[in-house]
């Protein structure tokens, strides 16, 4: 686990050659058919002497949720079990993680109706007016979130709307499902973040450089998109769906992407530091992959 730009890929496929392991990818934007540059997604000859599970499961137009990815997750675990081997789970979705790890919340299921209808009244009042809303019928959800959170503000007032009660009230409703594994949790942290924000800088560069515009108005054409698809609101992908529509420039448009991916590797930070029982490492460190090579054949002995 950790956040973006630390190293997680390079250390996962290290691993793969030391140990009997096939990696499992804890990403959620992975997951989207076509979305290669702007999730940082492995080319074809790095997947074919390293392959990935959970890699290209749906097109931009669909939703792909917590609760399908821990079905999915615990599917191809038990194969890779099966076939003698150990899953190595790899990526920077801590909520996917979270789900695989304790379980899934009594949340309602997404209704298209609805969501279209809180999109439409964003697009009239404003996310932050939503995120005022949220405020007045969930204080503590709202208190949670940025004004501008769209797909979080977006689900917490959908969650509202649909029960009558708190996100909380749902969330304290957990389906007993405890993870039929013993985990060996690994986190790659930064000991000097400017250093990590000097990476992300320059993946966003180099995304940009290889074609993350051209990825987009691709999918634009393939298939029937909009911003508020779960798609669209990833990071990079957002700020490059406002530059094709006019409203950010090229210069605005590297700004802001780098800006939101800081920020994501903040919020995966935030949920790293609090995670219980894990093992963490200094993702700058030059002998990292040693590190937790050790750390693995400690833990499997």
């Amino acid at each position: 686990m950790g956040p973006t730009a630390s190293g997680k890929t390079a250390v996962a496929q290290e691993l793969t050659l030391r140990f009997p392991l096939e990696i499992v990818s804890v990403d959620s934007a992975q997951v989207f058919i076509g979305m290669d540059i702007g999730t940082a997604k492995p080319d074809r000859a790095t997947l074919k002497k390293f392959p990935h599970h959970l890699i290209d499961l749906v097109t931009p137009e669909e939703a792909y949720s917590a609760a399908r990815f821990r079905a999915d997750a615990l599917r191809v675990m038990a194969g890779i079990t099966a076939r003698g081997k150990i899953p190595l789970l790899a990526g920077g979705t801590m909520l996917y993680f979270k789900a695989l790890r304790e379980g899934l919340s009594d949340l309602p299921q997404a209704d298209a109706g609805l969501r279209r209808e809180i999109d439409a009244e964003a697009a009239r009042r404003g996310w932050p007016a939503l995120h005022a809303e949220l405020a007045r019928l969930d204080p503590e959800a709202a208190a949670r979130l940025t004004p501008t959170d769209a797909q979080r503000i977006q689900r917490a007032l959908e969650v509202v709307r649909l029960t009558g009660a708190p996100l909380a009230a749902s969330l304290a409703r957990r389906e007993a499902a405890p993870l039929p594994y013993r985990p060996i949790q690994l986190a790659l942290l930064p000991s000097d973040r400017a250093v990590l924000h000097q990476r992300i800088a320059q993946r966003f560069d180099a995304m940009l450089d290889a074609g993350l515009i051209d990825e987009v108005t691709a999918l634009r054409r393939k298939y029937r998109l909009h911003p508020g698809l779960p798609s669209m609101r990833c990071v990079g992908y957002r700020q490059v769906w406002d530059c094709l529509e006019g409203t950010l420039d090229r210069a605005a448009l590297r700004e802001k992407g780098i800006a939101a991916t800081r920020q994501l590797a903040k919020r995966q930070l935030t949920w790293l530091r609090s995670w219980p029982e894990t093992l963490a490492f200094d993702c700058l460190a030059p002998d990292l992959a040693e590190q937790v090579r050790r750390a693995t054949a400690e833990a499997l002995a």
